[in-house]
C-alpha cells in the first residue's frame, strides 16, 4: 500500500551541496511507496564513489552502504536488522531470472544515487532489497557485507570461473582501499595463495600485508601476473594492468571511474591473448557467501572500520575520508 509521509514528522539528513560542502538539515520523512518499507538506519558506511556527489552535489540523499531496522508494523520483517541491497530489480527479466539481480534489464535505479539513501535517519526500501542480517554479525560490520565484501567477493568468484586458484599463478591487487583489501581476503578464501598488492599509501599496504599479501612497488614492471584485480579505478593502473597481465591471464576491472578511458593499442595489447573483465556489485544470491566471508575474517574486517560518528560529525569525517585519513568510517545512528 502507499504510505504518505508521517504528519508533522521530520528527520535529519545530510545534504550534499557540491563544492565539497555537506550540511545536516531537518527534512520531511520520506514517502514509502507500494512494495516498500521504512528502514530506520543504524549504520551507513562511507564510500569513495560518493566523492563525485561531494564535488558536484546530489539530487537525493547520498549513502548506499546501508544497514538498519525495518519499521513497518504488520510486515513480516518488522523489527528485523537488514542490510540494504542498492540496485532495484524487477525479479522477472532474463537477467533477474538468471540470478543477475545487479544487472536488471528493466529497472535502472540505485538507492543513494537515483533515490534517497542512507546518510539520514530513515530510508524507504523496496521489499526485495532487504537482506536480513544474522544476529551474530555486529552492527558496525554489517554494512561491509555490501560494497567491501559483496563487490570484492563477486569479482573474485566471477574471475575464478575463468582462472581458478589451482590454475592461477601470482595475483596482483592494484589499490588497497576497502574493496582492494576485501579482494585480498576473498582471494585467500577461494584458495589463491600468491597475492601481491600495490598501493602508494604505506599504512594501507601494511594492512594488506597483515592480511597475507606481499607488497609490490607501484608502477613496477619487473614482474608479470596471471591475474590482476584492478581496484583503484585509475586509468593509469588499468593501462599498467594490460601491460603486466600474462598471456592467457585475466585483468579484472573492479574499481570505478566515470571519465572516458582511452586504450592505446600498442604491441603489448595487440600481441597477447588475455581476458579483460568488468564486474559490478553482486547478485542477491551472493549474500549468504558474503556473510560466511565476514564470519571467517571478522578480525580482519574490524581493522577496516576505523571511525564511527553521528550525523552532526559527518561533514568533517567525510572530508577526512576524502583525504585518505580513514579507511572505512561508518555513520552510526543508535
Amino acid at each position: 500500500m502507499n504510505v504518505s509521509p508521517r504528519p508533522n514528522s521530520i528527520m535529519q539528513a545530510a545534504v550534499f551541496h557540491g563544492n565539497d560542502r555537506i550540511t545536516i538539515e531537518r527534512v520531511a520523512m520520506p514517502d514509502v511507496g507500494t512494495g516498500e518499507v521504512l528502514v530506520r538506519i543504524l549504520r551507513t558506511a562511507l564510500c569513495g564513489s560518493d566523492f563525485k556527489l561531494w564535488h558536484k552535489g546530489a539530487e537525493f540523499t547520498a549513502g548506499h552502504e546501508i544497514f538498519g531496522v525495518v519499521e513497518q508494523p504488520g510486515h513480516r520483517l518488522h523489527g528485523r536488522r537488514c542490510a540494504v541491497y542498492i540496485p532495484l530489480h524487477c525479479g522477472q527479466c532474463a537477467a533477474c531470472q538468471r540470478g543477475d539481480t545487479q544487472m536488471c534489464l528493466e529497472v535502472s535505479s540505485l538507492i543513494g544515487w537515483n533515490r534517497p539513501g542512507g546518510y539520514a535517519e530513515y530510508v524507504p526500501v523496496p521489499e526485495n532489497c532487504l537482506l536480513p542480517v544474522p544476529d551474530d554479525i555486529e552492527d558496525s560490520l554489517a554494512p561491509l557485507l555490501l560494497d567491501t565484501i559483496g563487490t570484492s567477493g563477486h569479482a573474485v568468484r566471477f574471475v575464478s570461473r575463468v582462472l581458478p586458484a589451482n590454475e592461477a599463478g601470482p595475483v596482483l591487487v592494484m589499490g588497497a582501499g576497502p574493496v582492494g583489501l576485501g579482494v585480498v581476503l576473498a582471494l585467500r578464501a577461494l584458495g589463491y595463495d600468491d597475492i601481491h598488492v600495490a598501493d602508494p599509501n604505506a599504512s594501507r599496504l601494511k594492512i594488506a600485508q597483515s592480511f597475507g599479501a606481499k607488497a609490490h612497488p607501484v608502477g613496477d614492471t619487473s614482474k608479470r601476473f596471471s591475474l590482476i584485480m584492478e581496484c583503484s579505478g585509475a586509468h593509469a593502473a588499468r593501462n599498467l594492468g594490460i601491460e603486466l597481465v600474462l598471456p592467457r591471464g585475466a585483468l579484472v576491472l573492479v574499481g570505478e571511474n566515470a571519465a572516458p578511458w582511452t586504450i592505446e593499442e600498442g604491441k603489448v595489447f595487440r600481441r597477447k591473448d588475455f581476458y579483460m573483465i568488468r564486474t559490478f556489485y553482486f547478485p542477491v544470491s551472493d549474500f549468504e557467501p558474503n556473510v560466511e566471508l565476514l564470519r571467517k575474517y571478522k578480525d580482519e574486517y574490524r581493522i577496516l572500520v576505523d571511525g564511527e560518528f553521528g550525523l552532526p560529525a559527518l561533514p568533517e569525517n567525510f572530508a577526512r575520508f576524502a583525504k585518505g585519513e580513514l579507511i572505512k568510517p561508518v555513520l552510526a545512528l543508535d
